[in-house]
């Protein structure tokens, strides 16, 4: 008999934790290879982890609702026979310890703190390693747990373990989260603290007061008049929430537009559909020709097809488009058609059919949300003819396509300027200005249009 460790699977380049939302298996239980032992969710995806090996479970490290890095152990199997290989990730620049939550009622030992990892926010990363070699935490004097990160952001921020305990804490148990420091200390500096803490000391115990304008707003919405109704975010809106104002705070978004004739599209899509639904089973999209043409136009300009890492930019040679796909609950999600530029127009359609199928019947799994290198969103669905939409990190781009509506369009016939109806779109194509300055950005959706305008009206599919 051996121990085999089950470890947080790799979800994707820019992926470096998961959530674990449920357990499968308990302890004593049998399992077989790719039985899934548990659920675990990340900012892109929910996923099941399925067991590699075949044995019984003898430990479960992690209660529901905890933070896990990639590559770290979740579970203990006892096996027999050989130890199959194990993933064992790279170690990261910029990371620094995490807590090990513990379920509730149930008594896991913490591992080490140098056993796990989590990267903080670039804008602490410097002074919380500075900070570690000169400074000690402080001390909690209540029966509360801070983690080694939350400590390390309250030493380099001047919060005092009073202060720190009047921060109320939505990871497990009430901990006070990475997030939830941060949040605090942005609403400090901001002057958002209607009164620095009051600290009362009792013979025994502190106990602090504080009160923020979020709080009083919160509490003036739920006395106030009926005439309001208080919507709690699902787990997907807040992941979605949180990585969309990510973006902003990490990319300079910038935008040109261009506007582009699509009439020929328009044409051939209307000559092959009804054979083509019949023939394949589902139908023929514009976004097909589409991708088709931002995955020639990112071989014209493999610049755009980029991510960066501090002061380094990052080439990447595979072309991986994500399609933004509305979800039926209404939140969003990004599948990937990996290789867009090795795939015929057929293949496109094929590969698309399927990840939106999977998206909205909640069946997608982490390779197909990851390692996207440029994202697509048709606003046009909505009736929309533009937009400004938010880069979807780590990439540094993306093209919204508007609504196809008809135009008087002056064009010219035979050296002679005339006027016509065409069908015309908007392409609204928005980059990260740190590494993609106004000319590439511009030149890039000029072309994808140039594409689109030149579509060959007589190619089959």
């Amino acid at each position: 008999m051996g121990e085999y460790k089950l470890l947080m699977p790799k979800m994707g380049e820019s992926v470096i934790e998961a959530t674990i939302l449920a357990w499968h298996k308990k302890v004593g239980d049998t399992v077989n290879e790719q039985d899934v032992i548990l659920e675990v969710a990340t900012d892109k995806v929910d996923s099941e982890v399925p067991s590699p090996v075949s044995g019984v479970i003898k430990e479960l490290l992690y209660g529901v609702d905890a933070v896990v890095g990639v590559g770290e152990p979740l579970a203990i199997l006892e096996v027999e026979g050989e130890m199959p290989a194990q993933f064992i990730p790279e170690k990261k620049k910029g990371v620094v310890p995490i807590e090990k939550p513990v379920e509730q009622n149930e008594k896991v030992e913490r591992p080490a703190a140098d056993k796990s990892e989590e990267t903080v926010d670039k804008k602490v990363e410097q002074t919380v390693a500075s900070a570690r070699q000169t400074v000690q935490a402080p001390v909690s004097s209540a029966n509360r747990y801070y983690s080694p990160l939350v400590l390390n952001i309250a030493q380099v921020e001047n919060i005092s373990m009073p202060e720190l305990e009047t921060i109320s804490g939505s990871g497990v148990d009430g901990r006070v989260t990475k997030e939830d420091i941060l949040e605090y200390v942005d609403k400090k500096r901001k002057g958002q603290l209607v009164a620095e803490p009051k600290i009362k000391e009792a013979a025994s115990e502190q106990k602090v007061v504080v009160s923020t304008a979020a709080d009083m707003k919160t509490e003036s919405i739920a006395a106030g008049s009926s005439n309001t109704e208080i919507i709690e975010m699902d787990r997907m809106r807040k992941l979605i929430a949180q990585h969309m104002v990510n973006s902003i705070k990490t990319s300079a978004h910038v935008s040109s537009f261009v506007e582009c004739d699509v009439t020929n599209i328009v044409k051939w899509r209307e000559k092959h559909k009804h054979a083509f639904q019949k023939r394949e089973g589902f139908s023929l999209s514009f976004m097909t020709v589409f991708v088709e043409a931002i995955a020639k136009a990112i071989k014209d300009f493999p610049m755009i097809n980029v991510s960066v890492d501090g002061d380094k930019i990052i080439k990447k040679k595979d072309i991986n488009i994500g399609v933004a796909t509305a979800l039926p609950s209404g939140n969003l999600i990004v599948p990937v058609i990996r290789n867009a530029d090795q795939k015929s127009l057929l293949g496109i359609a094929k590969t698309m059919s399927t990840i939106i199928q999977k998206a909205r019947t909640n069946s997608l799994q982490a390779d197909d949300v990851s390692d996207g290198t440029y994202t697509i969103s048709n606003i046009g669905t909505f009736g929309n003819i533009i937009g400004t939409p938010i880069i979807n990190q780590p990439q540094v781009a993306i093209m919204a396509v508007g609504s196809i509506t008809k135009k008087p369009v002056v064009i010219e016939v035979d050296g002679q300027d005339v006027i016509a109806i065409r069908h015309m779109m908007y392409l609204s194509h928005t980059y990260d200005h740190r590494v993609v300055d106004g000319m590439l950005g511009g030149l890039f959706v000029k072309k994808v249009a140039d594409y689109l305008e030149k579509f060959d009206l007589y190619q089959e599919i």
